[in-house]
């Protein structure tokens, strides 16, 4: 069972190397970058979705003008069309807390290789100077 675990979160590219290892090379680096890219425009998109469908379903907006709303929360400036009714007042609330933790989460997902690069090449000059 560890080793499935382990087989999986290899094959999705979320098992960073050890400390120990040397650093990826370039053309490694920037496949990670690119999936870490792709796993935060996911959340990003299936962000989008949920408050297309929100605004749809309890706003009674079209489409475009949904999409429009919800862009505008998820980037953080706002609604544009005036709710009507509770529910959607609720939802746009929620929705837009949820946006900023979702927002803050795909930016942390990007960056997480970057992150993981700096600390790793600290630790290969911090052992270079230590022998």
């Amino acid at each position: 069972m560890v080793n499935d675990r382990k087989l999986i979160l290899e094959y999705l590219g979320l098992v960073f190397e050890h400390r120990s290892h040397p650093v990826l090379s370039p053309k490694r680096f920037a496949g990670r970058l690119l999936r870490y890219l792709s796993y935060a425009l996911g959340l990003v998109a299936a962000s989008l979705a949920l408050g297309v469908w929100g605004y749809m379903h309890f706003a009674d907006l079209r489409f475009v003008d949904a999409f429009l709303n919800a862009s505008m929360i998820l980037g953080g400036m706002g609604p544009v069309d005036p709710l009507h009714s509770d529910e959607a007042k609720y939802f746009a609330s929620f929705y837009a807390l949820y946006s900023g933790i979702s927002l803050l989460g795909a930016v942390a997902v990007f960056l997480t290789p970057v992150m993981h690069r700096m600390l790793h090449i600290l630790h290969l000059d911090e052992g270079k100077t230590e022998g």
